[in-house]
Order: structure tokens, then sequence, then C-alpha cells
């Protein structure tokens, strides 16, 4: 995730493009068929999240010790928020769920992008993002917010549903609450449990990639990876959304019971 990349090559837009296109139509794939392709796809991108993680982690820190730290850190990084995918797309859930969480994230990407571009402004952390502004993480806010909002606002119309038809809705929680974080009564309440939300997920999104941005810089790398052709490694795709998911996996751990 970025505010604003650099322009690149004319050569790498094709490539950038044809790959792109190819992830989406796998993921959404997987998404739509759910069950056992969904889980193994979930697991395929985990897999290659956690070797370049290794891989860095290798890179960046000296000593079998250290080494090991960090590999168990990532082992529990990228199960929570694996996990967390597998959770949001069950037979409990309809696509609502994830496919809110999804929305939200690629909301703040979007938003933190045209924003910080049009409005540039004071770098949050030059030193190891140089792309990143505040702008930029406002309007990835307001992106959020506004994706949170539409989905909140089509669930109380009917248009969506959280669980299956003929399905009680009391028999599952999301987020903590029931049966989600949005499903609040009036107007007001309603757009500032959605302002709150998504102040966070842009945050959690924003903190993902800094950190990812981090570790490359410590491993001495421009990329994760190289397995997805013009658009580096898995890591450097997911890095915003693993962040949200593992913060949302610790929110459910240790919500009140």
């Amino acid at each position: 995730m970025a505010d604003a990349e650099p322009p690149r090559r004319r050569s790498d837009l094709g490539i950038r493009t044809a790959s792109g296109i190819v992830m989406v139509v796998v993921a959404g794939t997987a998404l739509w068929l759910g069950g056992a392709v969904w889980i193994a796809f979930v697991c395929a991108i985990s897999v290659g999240v956690l070797y370049e993680w290794i891989r860095m982690a290798r890179r960046a820190v000296p000593g079998p010790g250290g080494r090991a730290a960090w590999n168990f850190a990532g082992m529990l990084y990228v199960g929570i928020g694996a996990a967390m995918l597998l959770f949001l797309h069950n037979d409990a859930f309809t696509l609502a769920p994830v496919m809110t969480l999804l929305s939200a994230v690629i909301a703040v990407d979007v938003g933190a992008y045209f924003t910080g571009r049009t409005l540039r402004g004071p770098k949050i952390a030059p030193a190891i993002s140089p792309s990143k502004t505040w702008s930029g993480l406002m309007g990835g806010a307001i992106g959020a917010t506004l994706a949170l909002f539409t989905a909140a606002r089509l669930w109380q119309e009917g248009a969506i549903w959280l669980t299956p038809r003929g399905a009680a809705a009391d028999a599952v929680s999301c987020f903590g609450t029931h049966p989600c974080w949005y499903a609040n009564a009036g107007a007001a309440p309603l757009f500032a449990t959605c302002l709150m939300t998504g102040i966070l997920v842009a945050v959690c999104a924003q903190a993902g990639d800094f950190f990812e941005s981090w570790m490359k810089r410590r491993a001495g790398l421009k990329d994760s990876g190289n397995l997805i052709p013009g658009h580096g490694g898995f890591f450097d795709r997911a890095d915003g959304l693993l962040a949200v998911l593992f913060v949302l996996g610790l929110m459910i751990l240790f919500q009140p019971r």
C-alpha cells in the first residue's frame, strides 16, 4: 500500500496489469467458491507470506536465537491473520462480513493514494516509507469509513445479510458484538461507529505497511519477494490487510466475556 508510488517504466505496466488481473480473478474465484477452495487459497497465501517473512528475518536478524524469535512471531502474526480470514468466511456467515472488511482495507489504500497524491503535505515517517503522508492517512480513514457506512446501511435496509437466510441471527457474533460491529440503531450512532472503526482500520493498515517497509529496509530488500510479476511478493500485497486481521483477531480473543 502506498500514498503515491513513483512512475514505473512503461515496460512494467503490462506485466503489473496482467498479474493484477490474475490476482483478482484467483482471489475472487476462491472467495466465491468458499469451502475447501477458500481454505486452500488462504493457506497458500499464508505460506507465501511466511516464507518471505523468514527470508527477510534471516537477512535482518543476526544469530539463531533472534531468528527463531522472529520466525515464531511471524507464525503468530500470519497465523492469526489467516485464522481470521477463515473465520469470517464460513458457513455461519454470508459473504458480507469478509467482503466488508476487504472493501474497507481496499478503500484505505485507494483513499490514501489519491488524497496523498493530491494534497501531499508532511510525511509520517520518511525514513521508513517516503511516500506516506498524514493527508494520505486522513484520506484512507475517510475511505474506510465510507465503505463501512455503506455496508451498514445495506445491512439495515435488508439488502445484505450477515447470516444465511433462515439461520438464527443470534447464533453467531462477529467482531465482539451482536451480530456485527456495524449493527447499530440510529443514523448518528451508526456513522460515529463507522468513523471510529474506519480510523482504526486505516491506522492498522498503514501501520502494517510501515512495519513491512521497516523489515525490508533492515533486510536490505526492495520487495519482500518476486513471486508476483511486477508486484513483488505476497507480503507486499497483503501487509495492510494482515495487520487489520491481526488486530481484529486480538480484539476478538481478548474481548470481555
